[in-house]
């Protein structure tokens, strides 16, 4: 809109200057973050602060203690689960996260083809299925071969995981192949490379990024797996999830807290690496 003295003298009017769009300045926008951050937060923050309880409850505090990290240290049971929660966890995302880098390249480094976004859906498939569908199918399939073979090892835990771990390491592979510049790869080809030297040198160590993510990913989702894990484990097989479970069911003690916080630092730990490991690469 034009100022009226402007019209009236026939001096140009001055624009008005424009206000950049900002979420933060919508009303009440604060208040939601706080809220967010409260119930994201303030659950876990309990978790630690009472695995110090030194009263065996939930809810009352007693004063501190760390009577309870000695109880699970010392728990012969819970030392066996962790170390195969975390065995499992190694080799399923360490095999996901191979399957899911082939996957990727063999989806982005190729011309299009007739049914590549079939193929794209049914990577991702186990994405978009409920736990509990894929757990009862991996039930059904697992227990013919049982039958057939009477093996009951680990290695249908070892499956399972991995085939439930191949979406989360396969996105950010791929979009990392998707936002690398192809030039580079063409450069290498052009100065002489064979596919294998242009993938060794050039595209792997870009891709390095991409495949940490994905590992990251796999294995955290394969260490907090509960439903597939309570379907295909066989007798002896817990994981520390199931295993939490069980005593969940029983008596609820601050060791349970204390084994979750142990695996939150862990958890905390593999974020920190990552993050200094990109960026320092960056």
């Amino acid at each position: 809109m034009v100022d009226a003295t402007a019209r009236d003298t026939g001096a140009p009017a001055k624009a008005r200057p424009r206000r950049n769009y900002d979420v933060r300045r919508l009303p009440g926008f604060g208040a939601v973050a706080i809220f967010t951050f409260v119930m994201l937060y303030a659950p876990i923050l309990i978790l630690v602060v009472f695995s110090f309880n030194a009263a065996p409850s939930q809810a009352q505090w007693g004063g501190f203690s760390l009577q309870w990290y000695e109880a699970a240290f010392n728990n012969r049971q819970v030392r066996e689960v962790s170390i195969r929660s975390l065995w499992l966890a190694l080799v399923a995302s360490g095999i996901a996260t191979t399957v899911s880098t082939l996957a990727a390249l063999g989806t982005t480094r190729v011309r299009r083809f007739p049914g590549q976004t079939m193929i794209y859906a049914l990577i991702n498939q186990p994405l978009m299925v409920p736990e509990i569908v894929t757990g009862v199918a991996l039930l059904i399939f697992f227990a013919a071969i049982k039958v057939q073979t009477g093996y009951t090892g680990m290695g249908y835990l070892v499956a399972a995981h991995t085939a439930f771990c191949i979406p989360f390491a396969y996105l950010p592979i791929r979009a990392r192949l998707e936002t690398m510049d192809i030039t580079l790869e063409r450069a290498a080809a052009d100065l002489y490379a064979s596919p294998f030297q242009a993938f060794r040198h050039v595209t792997l160590p870009l891709l390095v990024p991409g495949i940490v993510a994905g590992f990251m990913l796999g294995f955290v989702i394969s260490l907090d797996a509960v439903v597939i894990t309570e379907f295909v484990k066989s007798a002896g097989q817990d994981t520390l999830p199931t295993y939490m479970l069980g005593q969940l069911r029983r008596n609820i003690t601050p060791e349970m807290n204390a084994i979750a916080t142990l695996f939150l630092a862990l958890s905390l730990c593999i974020v920190t690496v990552f993050f200094l490991l990109t960026r320092k690469r960056g």
